[in-house]
């Protein structure tokens, strides 16, 4: 479980192919593992992904098919953010995140507001139902405020901090972010489900 807090931002620093998918090779830039052992998680580009191997200011993640398939960001020489595990004695300064994306976005327009920046990005249609005015979005592993919602395109502010602590300073029209909804608005739907068949 993560809070889409970011701590650093990493960089793909090789990949290599496997049988069952990839291998990363994560520079870590500020984020320090002195407290990280093999078997923990780190939130990388919001994905959730199981440390291997710690080398010298560095760590290893496999990822599968399955997981390449429905992400995006993990190319050679990429910047990636990096968060992490919560601990129960953390604040939870974001929302609850899973690392379990839901999908893929596509930024649809950028627009700098003097220090800020006005994000809209299209969310799959089966996501969008899932995306509500003033709720939480994961975008890369960033929590977020959502601004507005208009059919399938949703729109968020990005704060000085946020625009200088992780790699959504670098989007532009047409770059693909892997987008995680609301955990709520899906255990909401369960229920409104089990209310419906019951």
């Amino acid at each position: 479980m993560f809070t889409g807090i970011v701590s650093a931002v990493g960089r793909i620093a090789d990949v290599a192919q496997t049988a069952g998918g990839a291998r990363l090779r994560i520079e870590t830039g500020d984020l320090a593992l002195d407290d990280v052992a093999v078997g923990d998680s780190i939130a990388v580009n919001g994905v959730c992904l199981t440390v291997v191997t710690l080398p010298q200011g560095a760590f290893t993640v496999d990822l599968s098919r399955a997981t390449l398939a429905c992400t995006v960001g993990f190319e050679h020489g990429a910047p990636v953010n990096l968060e992490k595990a919560l601990r129960l004695a953390d604040r939870l300064g974001g929302h609850l995140v899973s690392g379990h994306v839901d999908g893929i976005g596509t930024v649809s327009r950028v627009e700098r507001l003097a220090d800020n920046c006005l994000l809209a990005i299209d969310v799959p249609a089966e996501l969008a139902k899932y995306v509500a005015r003033k709720g939480s979005i994961a975008v890369n592993g960033v929590s977020l405020t959502v601004n507005d919602v208009a059919g399938t395109c949703f729109s968020v502010n990005l704060i000085p901090h946020t625009l200088q602590s992780t790699n959504l300073n670098a989007l532009k029209p047409g770059g693909r972010v892997n987008l995680e909804v609301d955990m709520l608005a899906r255990y909401l739907e369960r229920l409104q489900e089990g209310r419906a068949g019951g």
